[in-house]
């Protein structure tokens, strides 16, 4: 067992080394699950950086659900976004389109309220005890701020530049990004352990792990922020790859 995992650390080592290096620096954000402390800790850790000001920011989806504050999570990344959209990219994950088709029609896609819904319900000042489906996604809807479904509703589901791929799951390795299905890039893809013949190294978060994961064309930072309090990140330079990360 020991042998297996010292492999497995030396044949990440190897495919970090491969990993792009963009000219301009980009830091993917892994899943923030609301926890806005954590997201706070890793906005100062990526300030930090002395190229913090010209980088790219690219949060890579599950803003919200399960941890306590997921209102002042979609608070903050919409209006750094709204600061400068063309340098801060947020991207849909399956937890964003679970609470829009909840909203959408909530007798349908009740089953978000047990799935980390009702945590951003109570954040949102809404009664975590309404068990109606319809009256919870009234209540829900009166009390988002102005304008944040439309916004959420337009998050795109992937983001292109210099060699990488973010997207919040995976990815379908035999078809362009421009080609994939939402329910591959939101939810996985079988294949997605497959190298890509395009050349390109999808980012992803959607499935935890103790710490972030490099594989030849891939890399994850999930590391399961909402439960673990640790929220990763990788960070992408002329210099390669290296991870960041906010602890509390």
């Amino acid at each position: 067992m020991i042998l297996r995992h010292l492999r497995r650390l030396a044949r990440g080592r190897r495919a970090a080394a491969r990993a792009p290096r963009p000219e301009r620096p980009v830091c993917l954000v892994g899943d923030i699950h609301g926890r806005h402390d954590l997201l706070r800790a890793m906005l100062v850790r990526i300030a930090a950086e002395p190229a913090a000001g010209r980088a790219r920011l690219v949060i890579l989806g599950d803003m919200i659900d399960r941890g306590p504050a997921s209102a002042g999570v979609l608070r903050e990344l919409r209006a750094l976004h709204a600061a400068d959209p063309e340098r801060v990219i947020c991207l849909m994950g399956n937890h964003e389109r679970m609470l829009l088709d909840f909203l959408t029609a909530p007798d349908a896609h009740a089953a978000w309220l047990e799935r980390g819904g009702r945590a951003t319900l109570a954040s949102f000042g809404v009664e975590g005890g309404i068990e109606d489906p319809v009256l919870a996604a009234d209540a829900l809807r009166r009390a988002l701020p102005e304008g944040l479904q439309p916004w959420l509703a337009r998050l795109p589901q992937f983001w292109i530049g210099e060699g990488i791929a973010a997207v919040h799951a995976a990815a379908d390795p035999r078809l362009p990004m421009s080609s994939q299905s939402e329910d591959a890039l939101l939810w996985g893809h079988p294949d997605f352990g497959r190298r890509r013949r395009d050349g390109l190294w999808v980012v992803h978060g959607h499935v935890a792990h103790d710490a972030p994961q490099v594989a030849p064309g891939r890399i994850g930072v999930d590391t399961g922020a909402w439960e673990t309090g640790v929220l990763s990140a990788a960070w992408l330079d002329a210099d390669g790859l290296k991870f960041l990360e906010a602890r509390i």
